[in-house]
C-alpha cells in the first residue's frame, strides 16, 4: 500500500466530511488518514459474549442481548416524558428506556425484527432496564467488523456534542480499512519478525481496531508498540553514531601537571569506585578523535562537582579552557566559592560570570577570556551572551541540564571553531527507562555511591498537629550548634498566594525563635540577586540558625553544618523536588533529619509521595516512583513536558518492551550503520518516511 494514501487529509474519507474534519482536527490532532489508523482504543468492551435474559445479575455491568422489540410505551415524568421499549428473548423480557430522540427510535426501529442490544443493566422493581442501548440490526451485526472485542476511542466533550460518539468512530475507522484493503506495509525485517515472533503489521493493524479475540490484541499491542519504542531507539542511536563521526572533537592526549597536582597533593577525600569509573568514561571520551557527549547523573551528593573539576583540569592541561554553565546564580556561586581555594592552590585562573556581575568586571573577564588568561568560567545564562567569546574552548559542562533549552545549549557549543567537548551533570536521578528514551543519544555515566562517612539522613513525616514537637526539636538542634532549613512551596500559578504563605511561616517562627538568642534569614525569588546572596552568606558563616526559603535552594546549597531540613506543605511538592531539597542537608559528618510536614488529610498520591521518601534515599528507586505517578510528560521540568507523545507505548509499563526494542536497534546499526544491507530495505524505507512526513514520528523533542 503506497504511504501516499496515508498521507491524504482526514476530510476526504467517506463519512467524515468538512465539519467532522474540523473537529476531529482540533479536537485529536487528527489531520491525515496515518493520524487516524494511529488513533489507539484507550479500553475495549468484550463483545463476544451474548446473555440471555433469564442469566442477568444485578451488577451493573454491560451486557450484551439478542432479542426484538415486541412494543413501545411513552410514560410521563417530572420533566416531559420517557419512551420504553419491551425487548424480548426466548427467556424473558428486559425494558429499554430513553429520555430523548423518541421521534428518531420510533420511526427507525421495527418491531418483532431482530436486533443485537448493548448497555448498562439496572435492575428496578425487580424488572431488568438498559437506558440508552446500542442497538443494532443482527444483520448489520453479522456483518460489522467490530461485533467481536469492541474498541473505546478517546473522546472529548466537544466530539460528543458534535455527534461523533464511540460508534461513529468506529465506523469511520472501519471505512478506513476498507479504503486501505486493510493492507499495510512491513516496517521490520523478517529477522525480527521471526526471532521475536511478530505477527505482521497488517494483522496487528486490524486487531488493535478490531480485535477477533483476546489473544490477537495483545500480540498486536505487542507488535505495535515494539515497533514505536524501536524507531525511537533507531532514532537516537543513530544521532549519537552520526554525532561521533562527523563531529570531531579536540583530542585530549595529556594528563598534565595540573590534574597529577590535584589528584596527588590537594584531592580533598578519597574518590570512590564509582567517580573513578566515571572519571575514566570521560578521559577515553575527550581522547578519542569524536566530540563527548556525555550525561553524568549523580544522586544528590555524590561528588559530581569534584568529578566536573578533574575533568576541566584535563582541557586546560593540553591549552584550553572550561566552562561550567549552571541554571541559578545561586548555584553558579556555589561552584565558584566550592572551586576557587582549589585552583588557586594549583594556579589555574578561574573567573565567575553571572547577569549581576558588574559591567567593569564584565569588560575584564570577557577580555581574559578572549586572550585565554581565563582557564575556567563558571556562569549563568549571561555565558551564552554574544559579547562572550573563548580563545580556546575544549570543554562545556551543563549542570542541571533540563533547565536549559536546546537552542541555549547549542548557543555555547558554537562559540568555538569546533564544538567544545560537552558533559551534562543532574542531580534528578532518572529512571533508566526515561534515560534511554529521552537521552539515548548521550552516552550516559553514574555515580551510584556517595562518599565515605555519610551517615543517611533520616526523614519523618509529620502533621500540622505535631508542629509543638518539632518546634521543640528545632530548638534541641541548635542548641547542639547546628543549622535548619524551613522551605516553603513555590508554585507559579499563585505565587502571591504562597508569597503569603511564605511570610506568615517566617514570621510565626521569628515569633517562636526571638531575637537576640537566634537569628533567622530569609531567601525567596522576588528578592534581588545582592539581598538573596547576603541573606545566604550570613547563613554559610553561621551568624543565622535558621532559614526560611522557597525552592530557590533547591540545588546548590552547601552548608555541612545544617543538619535539618524542614519541607512545609511537603504535600505540594513532587517527589524529585522533595529528594533534592532533602540533600541540602547531610553533608557533613553529623547525623541529619528531614521532616516532611503536611496537612491531615491526603490523597492517595500524596501519601505514596510521602511514604517513598520515608523509605527510601536511593535517588534512582524515589524516580522510578515519580516515573510511575506522574508520567514521563512532566519528569523532566516544564521545558522538557510532553517529551515523549507515544502513541500506544507507555514507558513505564512497557520497560521491557523498550530494552528488546533497545537491543534490536542496536544490534541491527552495529551490523548495517547506513542501512543499506537489502534485509534492512523496510527499516531503511520507514525511517526515511520518518523523516519524510515528519507528522508520523514526531516523538522527540
Amino acid at each position: 500500500m503506497q504511504n501516499t494514501l496515508l498521507q491524504t487529509p482526514i476530510d476526504y474519507l467517506k463519512g467524515v466530511g468538512p465539519g467532522r474534519a474540523e473537529v476531529l482536527r482540533k479536537e485529536l490532532g487528527i489531520q491525515t488518514y496515518q493520524d487516524l489508523i494511529n488513533l489507539f482504543p484507550n479500553r475495549y468492551i468484550d463483545r463476544t459474549q451474548f446473555y440471555k435474559v433469564s442469566e442477568l445479575q444485578p451488577t451493573n455491568a454491560e451486557v450484551q442481548i439478542v432479542g426484538q422489540i415486541t412494543g413501545f410505551k411513552e410514560i410521563a415524568q417530572k420533566r416531559g416524558k420517557r419512551l420504553v421499549a419491551t425487548f424480548r428473548d426466548e427467556t424473558g423480557y428486559v425494558e429499554l428506556v430513553w429520555f430523548r430522540g423518541h421521534k428518531w427510535i420510533r420511526e427507525h426501529l421495527k418491531t418483532h425484527t431482530d436486533y443485537v442490544i448493548f448497555g448498562k443493566i439496572n435492575l428496578f422493581n425487580g424488572t431488568f432496564s438498559m437506558p440508552h442501548p446500542d442497538i443494532e440490526l443482527k444483520t448489520d451485526y453479522d456483518k460489522s467488523l467490530s461485533k467481536a472485542i469492541q474498541p473505546i476511542y478517546p473522546s472529548t466533550e466537544k466530539l460528543a456534542n458534535r455527534g461523533i460518539s464511540n460508534r461513529v468512530i468506529c465506523k469511520i475507522m472501519e471505512q478506513l480499512f476498507l479504503q486501505l484493503n486493510g493492507r499495510f506495509e512491513e516496517s521490520l525485517s523478517t529477522e525480527i519478525l521471526e526471532h521475536q515472533k511478530l505477527i505482521s503489521k497488517s494483522e496487528a493493524f486490524l486487531n488493535v481496531h478490531f480485535p477477533k479475540t483476546q489473544n490477537l490484541l495483545s500480540l498486536s499491542q505487542f507488535r505495535l508498540k515494539f515497533e514505536e519504542l524501536f524507531y525511537i531507539q533507531l532514532q537516537l542511536i543513530l544521532k549519537n553514531i552520526i554525532h561521533k563521526t562527523k563531529i570531531k572533537g579536540y583530542r585530549f592526549e595529556t594528563v598534565g601537571s595540573y590534574f597529577n597536582t590535584f589528584y596527588k597533593e590537594h584531592l580533598p577525600f578519597e574518590l570512590t569506585n564509582a567517580q573513578k569509573r566515571v572519571l575514566k568514561e570521560i578521559r577515553i571520551d575527550m581522547d578519542s578523535n569524536a566530540q563527548m557527549n556525555r550525561l553524568l547523573q549523580g544522586d544528590v551528593g555524590s561528588g559530581k562537582t569534584i568529578v566536573a573539576l578533574m575533568s576541566m583540569l584535563i582541557a586546560i592541561d593540553n591549552d584550553f579552557q572550561a566552562t561550567l554553565m549552571a541554571p541559578t546564580e545561586i548555584l553558579s556561586f556555589q561552584h565558584y566559592n566550592g572551586l576557587k581555594p582549589f585552583c588557586d592552590l594549583i594556579g589555574v585562573k578561574i573567573g565567575l560570570l553571572t547577569g549581576s556581575s558588574k559591567t567593569a568586571a564584565r569588560r575584564i573577564i570577557h577580555e581574559q577570556l578572549e586572550s585565554g588568561e581565563l582557564q575556567i568560567i563558571i556562569g549563568t545564562h549571561a555565558l551564552l551572551e554574544d559579547k562572550v567569546k573563548f580563545k580556546n574552548l575544549g570543554l562545556a559542562i551543563i549542570d542541571e541540564q533540563h533547565r536549559f533549552g536546546v537552542a541555549q545549549r547549542s548557543k555555547l557549543w558554537k562559540k568555538n571553531v569546533s564544538p567544545p567537548h560537552i558533559l551534562v551533570m543532574t542531580a534528578t536521578p532518572i529512571p533508566r527507562t526515561l534515560a534511554m528514551s529521552v537521552y539515548g543519544d548521550l552516552d550516559i555515566s553514574v555515580i551510584d555511591e556517595l562518599p565515605a562517612g555519610r551517615k543517611p539522613i533520616k526523614t519523618v513525616h509529620r502533621f500540622d498537629s505535631n508542629r509543638l514537637k518539632v518546634l521543640g526539636f528545632i530548638r534541641d538542634e541548635i542548641a547542639k550548634g547546628r543549622q535548619i532549613y524551613i522551605v516553603y512551596p513555590l508554585i507559579n500559578e499563585s505565587e502571591t498566594l504562597d508569597f503569603k504563605d511564605l511570610m506568615d511561616g517566617y514570621e510565626g517562627i521569628v515569633r517562636d525563635f526571638p531575637t537576640p538568642k537566634y537569628q533567622v534569614s530569609i531567601v525567596h525569588g522576588q528578592m534581588k540577586p545582592a539581598d538573596k546572596e547576603f541573606e545566604m552568606q550570613r547563613f554559610v558563616k553561621g551568624e543565622t540558625q535558621i532559614m526560611v526559603a522557597t525552592t530557590v535552594i533547591e540545588v546548590g546549597v552547601n552548608v555541612p553544618n545544617a543538619s535539618v531540613m524542614i519541607i512545609e506543605s511537603a504535600e505540594r511538592f513532587g517527589l524529585s523536588q522533595l529528594h533534592q531539597l532533602r540533600g541540602r542537608v547531610g553533608r557533613g559528618s553529623e547525623q541529619s533529619y528531614c521532616i516532611l510536614m503536611t496537612g491531615s488529610k491526603l490523597g492517595d498520591n500524596s501519601k505514596t509521595r510521602m511514604k517513598t521518601m520515608v523509605n527510601s534515599s536511593d535517588g534512582f528507586e524515589i524516580a522510578e516512583v515519580d516515573l510511575r505517578l506522574r508520567g514521563p510528560g512532566d519528569m523532566m521540568g516544564t521545558q522538557q513536558s510532553g517529551i515523549l507523545e507515544l502513541k500506544i507505548a507507555n514507558i513505564v509499563k512497557d520497560k521491557d518492551i523498550l530494552s528488546l526494542a533497545r537491543h534490536w536497534a542496536k544490534k541491527v546499526l552495529v551490523s548495517d550503520p547506513k542501512l543499506i544491507d537489502p534485509k534492512h530495505q523496510p527499516i531503511a524505507q520507514t525511517y526515511i518516511k520518518m523523516g519524510k512526513y515528519k507528522n508520523i514520528w514526531n516523538y522527540i523533542s
